[in-house]
């Protein structure tokens, strides 16, 4: 890394390397990184007010951009924080209340330089928004032609909830061309015009690029902590290019945008609880080689919006109302062959799909004439489409007997009604089904999860419709059963002020370790319509499980069932991967013994696309929760490592492990138990 000082007196900048520097005639700043096999990149800041912020962006000598300005553009408005529980509201409409629009202002009387192991931040404020104040970072990541820019403001005011758009704006004759991907996976191009207005745009991979002078850049979000959490997950053009970005960005521009009424259905926006910093932000990615290059290497931070395999794992995601038994199969519309939302999942690397069907549109109560053949159609449609490539596994979200709402998988396909009359046998034998089991009590749920080895557990915990469970029953004796599982994660609600995700949930999975009950936490969806159009990889999150061989739909799935019940996983956005982990040499879920030292050795491999943040190990003693970080800023994009860390401890009765990258992106491990 290189820095040049030219500034004024009046200007104080300071670097870790750096002493204060000589006053001179302009107020600029050179930076330069090691851009990896992509060469050196430089940014040229320039602090005179008025003037652009980044007077040159360059790549192995070549200029990309010149005099570019970020622009942030931020929504305020109100969340609900009285109806259900807080911060953590799901069913909310926030832009169905009072809201305001404002432009990000930046001053540039501060700024500052520090290298922080493999990167470069560079500090510049103040800025300011409404009643909200901060600064801007611009993080260069050494190795990669890879740089962020982020607003990092807070607030004094309670019950914020915001959004933000936020981009490049470049004077009429800047970028010469625009391109992105379009929904159908082909790359598009148009001529960048002075009398462009601005338009937002409906992109695959969520990426927009400018071609410049001499290169191109493409602006894109962290890919699934810029989405607050909806019902669905439709492409809302979350892209927009063009002049007068909303009436406030002057001059022309690229970047990426949220729509403020959401699916419109519930629109939670982001929580911007007081005094804590709001990182709204955005990765720049600088190629040399035109469009294709630019973006198929935007598109390798997410593998392609896939999956990856790893040797001795399959992934499993759950938790989708697709409802294609009741909107097609019993409507009597014509069935494809192969249906679209199959291929979704085959194209995002999906091994298993475990359902939620019958949300609401079915008769899960019966009368049994018309249930009984409804589960029918759901087990046809599974066997039909369940090949080589994926697993489609029956499920419900039943939200009967144990109160808030729940999920359940079985070995097998399993037929039951719930609900029983008093002159209704619990099970019986029903000609063209077999064996039926009519369910009427919380007691006789729990006789049928043990009778054909099912599991259940709790969907969306301390949130939607199960905003006090299962912390009302965790002391039920259906919830302390080995067959209620635990719960399910989900990245709900989004803070932008978290370096990780779904906190709301992994919070609970330590809060289960010191009730003492061994329960695992599995990574859900939770998503309707599935669609090749839509925006699913933001939305999505998988579960790899520790399997040699998926099951065929014909044999038993309990394979499956025993991997989940028994913390034979790891979840994961994606990106960050856990293909080896071992504390004293035991995998998750297992037992170990400490030595007399109170110390173990926690073995991990991990893969990774964007660079990492860091790892935090977690452990309990009953009741408390403790946390041992390592950050991991030495750390490149694109890379493998295998970490030994030694945890002190003694005296806890349970351990795990999370891993978390620069976008948020992350890897948590189920619980390891100390004997």
């Amino acid at each position: 890394m290189k820095i040049v000082w030219t500034i004024f007196a009046a200007l104080l900048i300071s670097s870790a390397h750096a002493k204060p520097v000589t006053p001179l005639h302009d107020r600029s700043m050179e930076v330069t990184w090691p851009a990896g096999n992509a060469g050196t990149g430089k940014v040229i800041f320039d602090l005179t007010p008025g003037k652009p912020l980044f007077s040159e962006i360059s790549l192995a000598g070549k200029r990309i951009a010149a005099a570019v300005d970020p622009a942030f553009v931020v929504t305020v408005g109100r969340r609900d924080l009285l109806s259900q529980n807080g911060w953590n509201i799901f069913f909310d409409k926030v832009p169905n209340r009072p809201y305001q629009t404002y432009l990000l202002s930046v001053e540039k009387s501060d700024a500052s330089v520090k290298t922080e192991g493999s990167r470069t931040v560079v500090t510049i404020g103040p800025v300011s928004t409404e009643t909200f104040r901060g600064r801007l970072e611009i993080t260069l990541y050494h190795g990669s032609p890879l740089f962020n820019v982020a607003a990092v403001i807070a607030t004094e005011a309670d019950a914020k909830a915001i959004v933000f758009d936020a981009g490049l704006s470049a004077r009429p004759d800047a970028w010469r061309q625009i391109a992105w991907i379009n929904t159908g996976d082909s790359l598009v191009t148009a001529p960048f015009t002075a009398s462009d207005t601005a338009r937002n745009v409906p992109v695959k991979y969520r990426a927009i690029a400018a071609a410049g002078q001499e290169g191109t850049l493409a602006v894109f979000p962290p890919p699934h902590q810029y989405f607050y959490p909806l019902d669905e997950a439709f492409n809302l053009r979350f892209t927009w290019y063009g002049n007068n970005y909303r009436g406030l960005v002057k001059g022309q521009g690229i970047g990426i945008r949220q729509e403020l009424q959401g699916d419109k259905r519930f629109v939670p926006w982001f929580n911007a609880p007081p005094k804590t910093e709001q990182r709204m932000n955005f990765f720049c990615l600088l190629g040399v080689g035109g469009n294709p290059a630019a973006f198929a290497a935007v598109k390798m931070f997410t593998h392609d919006d896939r999956y990856v395999q790893l040797p001795g794992y399959k992934t499993m995601s759950s938790h989708f109302h697709n409802e294609f038994v009741m909107k097609v199969m019993m409507a009597g519309k014509p069935v494809p062959e192969k249906p679209e939302f199959v291929g979704v999942f085959k194209q995002l690397g999906v091994d298993i799909v475990h359902l939620a069907e019958f949300h609401y549109t079915a008769d899960p109560r019966g009368p049994d004439d018309k249930r009984l053949p409804q589960l029918k159609a759901l087990f046809e449609l599974c066997e039909k489409q369940s090949d080589r490539e994926v697993l489609l596994l029956p499920g419900e979200e039943p939200n009967e007997f144990f109160g808030g709402h729940w999920l359940n998988i079985f070995p097998r396909p399993v037929y039951w009604v719930m609900s029983r009359s008093g002159q209704t046998p619990y099970v019986e034998d029903k000609p063209g089904y077999g064996k039926v089991y009519h369910v009427g009590n919380k007691q006789e749920m729990l006789q049928l999860l043990k009778d054909e080895k099912g599991l259940a557990w709790t969907a969306h915990p301390r949130t939607k419709g199960s905003v006090n469970t299962p912390d009302i029953y965790n002391h039920e004796t259906f919830f302390l059963s080995d067959r209620f599982m635990g719960a399910a994660w989900k990245a709900m609600p989004a803070d932008l002020s978290e370096p990780r995700l779904g906190k709301r949930v992994l919070d609970l999975l330590d809060d289960m370790n010191n009730w003492g009950t061994k329960k695992t936490v599995v990574a859900e969806a939770d998503l309707f319509t599935i669609t090749q159009e839509n925006e699913m990889y933001a939305h999505m999150n998988v579960n790899y499980l520790m399997l040699d061989k998926l099951p065929a739909y014909k044999d038993s799935w309990l394979p499956i069932l025993d991997a989940m019940q028994h913390g034979r996983f790891f979840s994961t956005t994606g990106e960050v991967l856990m293909p080896s982990l071992k504390v004293n040499g035991k995998l998750s879920g297992e037992t170990f013994q400490l030595p007399a030292n109170g110390k173990a050795d926690v073995a991990l491999t991990l893969s990774w696309t964007f660079p990492m943040h860091f790892v935090e190990i977690i452990s309990g003693d009953g009741e408390k929760v403790y946390r041992e970080r390592i950050d991991l800023n030495d750390t490149e994009a694109f890379g493998e490592r295998k970490f030994n860390f030694s945890a002190q401890l003694a005296g806890r009765k349970w351990v795990r492990v999370e891993a978390w990258d620069v976008a948020a992106n992350g890897a948590f491990s189920q619980t390891f138990y100390i004997r």
